[in-house]
């Protein structure tokens, strides 16, 4: 590994956001998934949860290749669940609130939110958004403002968006520079893990599967 990668990884890890995730639900489009890990990276995020409660999906094999990630999977960790129920539960063991992308009479704007602690941001396919096994595990719901005739983003848009507003609000706290969130011993360690995957190839088909 050069001098110039062992600086790179240095500076990730020293940025990333252990506060911070995203749980996708049923959503089957390995590009779409692709480009929300490339966001989440981009955010200093590095574990999202995929969680299939449509029956219809358990049986697919999740693959998220290289390409279709830019390389993000390798240092994103994908955990996937096929029941709701154990997925809250270890977002629950790390991150204190759930906020979900739903419309209704209690949803607030994006811009209302504080994004600045510890949250997983539950997002929904465009078609049918989230399941009612879902949204029952989430503390509250938020609408990205539209003004448009078309009242819908594609999914990877809308997080994007979203996880954006959650880095210029991280930002400001100074989460990536001066008030960075993980300790020099943390650091250390991701670095280290860091200096493990480097060398080591990622099967495609690789997701750490749970319940």
């Amino acid at each position: 590994m050069t001098p110039e990668r062992a600086t790179k990884f240095r500076k990730v890890a020293a940025r990333r956001q252990p506060n911070l995730t995203v749980i996708l639900e049923n959503v089957h489009d390995p590009h779409n998934i692709g480009a929300v890990l490339r966001s989440c990276d981009s955010v200093g995020i590095g574990e999202i949860f995929v969680l299939y409660t449509d029956p219809g999906l358990r049986r697919e094999s999740l693959q998220l290749s290289k390409r279709t990630s830019s390389g993000a999977r390798k240092w994103v960790d994908v955990h996937f669940y096929t029941d709701a129920t154990a997925c809250f539960r270890q977002v629950r063991q790390r991150y204190e609130r759930v906020w979900s992308t739903h419309l209704d009479e209690t949803a607030v704007g994006l811009y209302e939110l504080d994004l600045s602690g510890s949250v997983a941001l539950l997002f929904g396919n465009e078609h049918e958004g989230l399941s009612e096994a879902a949204l029952q595990h989430a503390d509250g719901n938020f609408a990205i403002p539209q003004v448009g005739m078309v009242e819908s983003l594609n999914i990877s848009v809308a997080c994007a968006v979203t996880l954006y507003e959650a880095f210029r609000q991280r930002k400001s706290q100074g989460f990536y520079d001066e008030k960075k969130l993980l300790s020099q011993q943390e650091q250390q360690a991701l670095f280290k893990e860091y200096e493990r995957r480097h060398d080591e190839r990622i099967d495609p088909k690789s997701v750490r599967r749970k319940a």
